[in-house]
């Protein structure tokens, strides 16, 4: 095995037993702030596993849940990850952060959020021109 490969394997298999947990991990079903935080977290380590080039390219996918409805934000990420398990873990967090969002009664500006236009990799790391 590729000794380069090994740490990133070690880090997606991580974190893949991390979301197989309960939806909210807490004893009591409900969301908090500190597990969305941790949730998030997870979800940059995952992404910053892989590299991308300029040959590999970027993608992104709306990540959060406001209030009003729709994204708080974009991710951008490699094209190297594997979109099934991001995919996974981004709409676990989204439905997460609604369950929040209703159980605490929140509220946001209601604003679109529109997908970025340009992205590229920038020193390996996905970036956001416009």
């Amino acid at each position: 095995m590729d000794m380069k490969l090994f740490p990133k394997l070690l880090i997606i298999v991580f974190i893949s037993l991390n979301f197989q947990c309960s939806k909210s991990n807490s004893d009591d079903g409900t969301v908090t702030r500190q597990i969305l935080n941790q949730k998030k977290a997870n979800i940059q380590t995952y992404i910053n596993s892989f590299d991308c080039s300029q040959s590999s390219g970027c993608m992104s996918m709306a990540f959060g849940s406001k209030p009003c409805g729709g994204p708080w934000e974009y991710i951008v990420f490699p094209n190297s990850v594997d979109i099934q398990t991001l995919t996974q873990m981004v709409n676990e967090y989204n439905e997460m952060e609604h369950q929040f969002n209703i159980e605490t009664g929140a509220f946001s500006d209601c604003m679109y959020v529109g997908p970025p236009t340009q992205i590229e990799c920038v020193n390996g790391e996905c970036t956001i021109i416009n």
